[in-house]
């Protein structure tokens, strides 16, 4: 299956012929030409690697990438016609995983692609695919939940907010941070999508302690809201 590129940039001629010729390297890919649109692609988790510009309307890339590194580890290499180093270190710290200056061949940005993609790929065997925790497995790959054995039956969106929260490993993880699971920028107290999502994962975990013969005494809520903070799974 071929991996899938975010371009970011609002030069729209460069786009249109990096498209073409990562279409001929065999990826397949798609643009955005501001940093909002940019960012909230990025967010979809549909992407393999993003090459962002600093350079960027609405929001310059620089901010793009501190934002989406506080939610998504998805690699990212930056582009821009700015040299000086103090630029290539603002990218870098920022969660780049590689800088490339404009003017650049598409052949040496093709091979970086491919070099950064590898390593993701040595560092994805070490990310489990299965996970488990007071009775409660979850296989990333099968996108499958079992309750002692037995299987739970989730939403794609509840699917992916106990992945998220298990993942964390006993870290409080933000609305925010789970917002993006549901394809928002940013959550408000206007925005109760999100916890209607939660209650009902909460609902069907507990409803299959109860299914599995737990008793009150046994069971503990699985997932914990932190005033002002967000949600915690318990393990």
């Amino acid at each position: 299956m071929p991996k899938t590129i975010l371009i970011v940039d609002d030069d729209v001629e460069l786009c249109a012929l990096m498209k073409d010729f990562f279409a001929q390297q065999g990826f397949h890919t798609e643009c955005a030409y501001d940093g909002h649109a940019g960012l909230l692609r990025a967010l979809e988790g549909k992407f393999d690697l993003v090459i962002l510009d600093a350079m960027l309307p609405v929001l310059d890339g620089f901010e793009v990438l501190r934002r989406l590194r506080k939610q998504s580890a998805i690699p990212v290499i930056m582009l821009t016609a700015r040299t000086a180093q103090r630029d290539r270190i603002e990218g870098l710290d920022a969660g780049a995983d590689d800088y490339l200056p404009k003017p650049f061949g598409p052949e040496e940005l093709a091979a970086r692609v491919r070099a950064v993609l590898r390593r993701l790929g040595k560092a994805e065997t070490l990310r489990p695919d299965v996970m488990e925790s007071g009775g409660l497995k979850l296989d990333a790959r099968a996108r499958e939940v079992r309750c002692l054995g037995r299987p739970v039956d989730l939403t794609s969106v509840e699917f992916d907010i106990l992945e998220l929260l298990m993942r964390a490993s006993g870290r409080i993880v933000s609305r925010d941070e789970l917002a993006v699971v549901l394809h928002q920028r940013r959550s408000t107290p206007y925005e109760r999508s999100l916890d209607v999502h939660i209650s009902h994962l909460r609902k069907k975990l507990e409803s299959a302690q109860q299914r599995n013969g737990s008793s009150d005494s046994e069971r503990k809520p699985l997932i914990r809201t932190v005033r002002g903070m967000g949600y915690l799974f318990s393990i």
